[in-house]
């Protein structure tokens, strides 16, 4: 059994209208499964797929409070591309951010609800993720975030260092997840978190058993209400395990 990387999750004051800039920024389709929950994913994806990590976004009332410790990275193809991709993000509604990071070749957006994100400059690497190079988790233990989600998914390790661990897709396709060395500590539940899936056919508490002796645990949550597994990995990081798909 394994599970794979489906979509982020992000907490929105306004689902619809972030979803909006969200959706004219990376070029992707919108779609709603109701009230309060917009769904972002590429014109003519079919779900889910290795090619890429999909969006979700969910309303709720609580101010964002901190820097989030999960975010975007977008990819460019060249220095004229990255400029134009920054001046289209904030006729959309994005600004600059600083978020401490000084001196660097990347720019540091945030979008109309403060969720920070970066716009690379051109880097090979990201030739072919399509418009979102990575998921960037902030991470006290690269490593060990590295060997537990290398064995959550069947995403394969690619760079493993004490100050960053990356994996993708081991299709080599689509975006990359990215575990990033960092001093800040977590607080109160992550506004933005990542969902992951079985393989359809595979059993949900058999899967949740599993993480769990890699090394997740149960935040205090009660999941009477819904119909899948929230757990944390061992950072104490929340993301979702959905119905196998």
């Amino acid at each position: 059994m394994a599970t794979r990387l489906v979509q982020i999750n992000m907490k929105a004051h306004d689902d619809s209208a972030l979803g909006r800039f969200w959706a004219e920024a990376l070029g992707w389709g919108v779609d709603s499964e109701g009230p309060g929950v917009t769904n972002l994913e590429p014109v003519g994806f079919a779900y889910p797929g290795p090619t890429a990590v999909c969006i979700d976004l969910i309303a709720r009332p609580e101010p964002k409070t901190a820097k989030n410790r999960v975010h975007l990275d977008l990819a460019t193809t060249s220095a004229a591309h990255r400029t134009e991709l920054v001046e289209r993000l904030k006729g959309l509604g994005a600004t600059l951010a600083d978020v401490g990071q000084g001196d660097v070749p990347w720019t540091v957006m945030a979008d109309p609800e403060g969720n920070e994100f970066c716009v690379l400059e051109p880097r090979p690497v990201y030739r072919d993720t399509g418009p979102i190079a990575a998921v960037v988790v902030d991470s006290a233990d690269p490593r060990g975030m590295a060997r537990f989600w290398g064995e959550a998914m069947d995403w394969t390790p690619h760079e493993v260092t004490d100050d960053l661990a990356t994996l993708r897709s081991a299709k080599g396709v689509g975006p990359y997840l990215e575990f990033v060395r960092t001093p800040d500590t977590k607080s109160g539940w992550n506004r933005v978190h990542l969902d992951v899936a079985p393989y359809s056919g595979d059993d949900l508490a058999a899967e949740a058993a599993r993480l769990r002796a890699l090394g997740a645990t149960d935040p205090a949550f009660d999941p009477s209400a819904i119909s899948w597994t929230i757990l944390a990995d061992p950072e104490g990081n929340e993301f979702c395990l959905l119905s196998p798909r």
